[in-house]
């Protein structure tokens, strides 16, 4: 006959399901207490567990926590070798399990420890939502499906900066699925309601850094079944793609007709870049020396001079962008560096565009990097393309016009990479400065430790501490992924109020940066497959291990169910003219034994394998 854990009506005519009991054989604490399980009940790591203790005066006191540690040995064994006998039946012992609980709640705030023998449950409904504080959020967004199988939630009041801001994902690249994670958040926070009225003015600025995976969000994923509809529909959310999203990539190199760089995706993609005459204007030479240096550097004296004087000096030629400096028209960025080199190493102009008391070998450490950004920032930074023709052509990143702006870097070196984050992040925070408070703008950066690592100094790290210590009160949260959350600023993760953990490096888990996980997730973490996240935030003491659903939009071109996109349909592109291509890995067959993993790495986002 099979036993069930007994069950406790209580007053309210709830059922409760007991587990054990408080034990005496540990210390009882009001902040950790352990508990003995009945012979037939079990419990598992990230279960929620309460127990009652009636004190004089005050009365019932509920401690509730989430079990971080689980043990099972023989009670009567003296010897490794007694298992033996034991299981003949040879030599009398029990098989005792204990349960570690780690407290999250104490309600009332009368800190007692449990008493040894008190009943222990497993709190449900109403009493997980107290112990985990979910029946305090006036505002909260699904972060995925717990171990429990219930839905694990988020304070939007940590998210959207009304009590604090920003988001901090780290995990090891290709396992750890913090991009799937990132905008599964993102689709939560604009499709679950919590936002209310303010989801209109609610917007998100991706910047796409592997492949073209994130440029088909728009697009329902072929996989999409009645099994992933009904995991969407656990959390009250939509099975649906991002329905408002706009699409940027860099211009073709060499190219004077303003066509994107891409080929999965060759329809609804805008191409940007900086006029010659915007860099001037804007002051945005800083950016192209975003790379992180050591602050004893000087040439950034001459960085700082140059930008002024390009700013003084620069006047419009025509209407593509092109500038006149000292009579000599510069129509693209090789020109711009010769000009500025000639300037700033001619003894007769010397002074007037390096500084008056720079020396000769500073000025060359000035030229030396600026000659290095001729390749990679040649497509950015143009007087070439006509951008005021009878049909203008759109070459600004606007974040505006859409809830969900991509912005894909795939195709550009790394420092042109920096060079867009920088001058991107800079502009959006003088336009949310000028605008005031009100709308929401969440920006995701994956490789944070790239733009803002622990050590050094540069424009762009600038930006986004500024972002981080005051981003919440212009309207501006911080979604950050990297790999080692170990190498990036301390400010920016201390200031980010949740934090998401995937799988990680075993050295990389004994970092201090992750001591708020205890230290059986730590070990988990180690071993966690795709899909599952430890998340924690500021009102639960231990952090929850959350599974999120498979996206619901494509992920790449192959799994993209639109018509233009899917059946290999020419599409014209309103941007740019050209019919969006076939996938040509469509036709070929998948898996049967797993239709969510081909056991291949084509590079595509990391998915979990629900």
């Amino acid at each position: 006959m099979t036993h069930t854990e007994p069950e406790i009506d209580t007053v309210d005519g709830r059922v409760e399901q007991e587990v054990g009991k408080v034990a005496g054989t540990e210390d009882s604490t009001p902040l950790k207490f352990h508990v003995a399980l009945s012979p037939d009940a079990y419990l598992q790591l990230d279960d929620v567990v309460s127990t009652r203790r009636d004190i004089p005066g005050r009365g019932t006191v509920i401690t509730s926590g989430v079990v971080t540690e689980v043990v099972a040995r023989h009670e009567g064994a003296a010897f490794d070798s007694d298992v033996f006998l034991i299981a003949d039946g040879i030599l009398p012992a029990n098989v005792q399990e204990i349960a570690e609980v780690t407290t999250t709640r104490v309600d009332p705030e009368c800190y007692v420890p449990p008493r040894p023998g008190e009943v222990a449950i497993r709190a449900a409904g109403a009493d997980r939502d107290a112990a985990l504080y979910f029946d305090r959020m006036s505002a909260r967004i699904p972060a995925g499906i717990g171990r429990d199988g219930e839905p694990i939630y988020l304070n939007l009041e940590f998210l959207d900066g009304t009590r604090g801001a920003h988001v901090s994902i780290s995990g090891i690249s290709g396992v750890a699925t913090k991009t799937s994670f990132a905008l599964f958040l993102l689709h939560s926070l604009f499709t679950s309601g919590a936002l209310g009225a303010r989801a209109v003015n609610a917007k998100a600025l991706i910047f796409s850094v592997k492949g073209e995976d994130l440029l088909f969000v728009d697009q329902p994923n072929a996989r999409l079944d009645d099994t992933l509809r009904g995991a969407y529909a656990r959390l009250g959310l939509p099975a649906r793609p991002f329905a408002s999203a706009g699409f940027y990539a860099p211009p073709l190199p060499a190219d004077t007709t303003g066509r994107p760089h891409v080929t999965g995706r060759t329809s609804g993609v805008t191409a940007f870049w900086w006029t010659l005459s915007e860099f001037c204007e804007r002051e945005l030479l800083p950016y192209v020396f975003a790379d992180v240096d050591d602050e004893k550097n000087q040439y950034t004296i001459v960085v700082h001079q140059v930008t002024s004087r390009l700013r003084r000096e620069a006047r419009a030629a025509g209407n593509d962008g092109a500038v006149v400096l000292e009579g000599t028209v510069v129509r693209t960025w090789a020109e711009m560096i010769d000009v500025i080199t000639q300037r700033v190493t001619d003894d007769a102009t010397r002074a007037d565009w390096a500084g008056p008391a720079v020396g000769l070998g500073t000025v060359n450490a000035f030229v030396r990097r600026l000659r290095s950004s001729a390749r990679p920032l040649g497509p950015l930074l143009r007087g070439d393309l006509s951008t005021a023709t009878d049909r203008p052509v759109a070459h600004s990143i606007d974040t505006s016009q859409q809830q969900v702006t991509v912005v894909d870097l795939h195709n550009l070196p790394e420092r042109a990479q920096r060079f867009v984050v920088g001058v991107v992040l800079a502009a959006e925070t003088d336009r949310k400065e000028q605008a005031g408070p009100g709308g929401l703008l969440f920006t995701m950066i994956d490789e944070l430790n790239k733009y803002a690592p622990r050590e050094g100094s540069s424009p762009i790290k600038d930006v986004l501490l500024d972002i981080a210590e005051r981003g919440r009160s212009l309207g501006i949260i911080l979604i950050g992924a990297q790999q080692t959350a170990s190498e990036v600023e301390r400010r920016i993760v201390a200031n980010s109020s949740i934090k998401v953990v995937g799988r990680l490096d075993p050295a990389e888990a004994g970092r201090p940066e992750y001591r708020f996980l205890p230290a059986s997730q730590r070990q988990r973490a180690t071993l966690a497959k795709p899909g599952t996240m430890f998340v924690s935030q500021p009102e639960i003491p231990v952090p929850l291990a959350v599974e999120f659903p498979f996206p619901a939009w494509a992920t790449r071109l192959s799994e993209a169910a639109g018509p233009a996109f899917g059946t290999g349909t020419p599409s014209v592109d309103r941007h740019a003219g050209s019919a969006a291509r076939p996938d040509p890995f469509s036709k070929l067959p998948r898996t049967g034994s797993d239709p969510w993993f081909d056991g291949l790495d084509d590079g595509a986002i990391d998915e979990p394998p629900f």
